[in-house]
């Protein structure tokens, strides 16, 4: 298992660095089933950590980007038993999360996984 720092780190269509500190205006997400989803995907195979672990804060304004305060160590996983992405170990702190995205006729979307 490798851990996120400054440097960007992909997991699938989620990047994710360690950011010093949080922009203004964000909301808070709640978890589902203990877990907070930090990258959506279509098939279920979510990216995701433990919400006992850290708080996830959406950006209202950029619906590709999100920041994650981590307050325990913890690990973002692949919710997924085959072919599955490596977990990233994830240190107390501030990471800046952006999803991957496309475009099509209609503009912007996050990419599909």
């Amino acid at each position: 298992m490798k851990t996120v720092t400054k440097n960007p780190c992909f997991q699938g269509d989620l990047c994710i660095r360690q950011v010093d500190r949080l922009p203004d205006g964000l909301t808070a997400q709640s978890g589902k089933e203990g877990y907070l989803i930090l990258a959506h995907s279509e098939t279920g195979h979510h990216h995701v950590v433990l919400e006992r672990s850290a708080q996830l804060l959406i950006d209202q304004t950029n619906a590709f980007i999100a920041y994650l305060k981590v307050a325990e160590p913890c690990e973002l996983e692949h919710l997924r038993s085959y072919d599955t992405h490596e977990s990233w170990a994830l240190e107390p702190g501030i990471y800046e999360l952006r999803r991957q995205r496309e475009h099509v006729p209609e503009g912007w979307r996050p990419a599909e996984d």
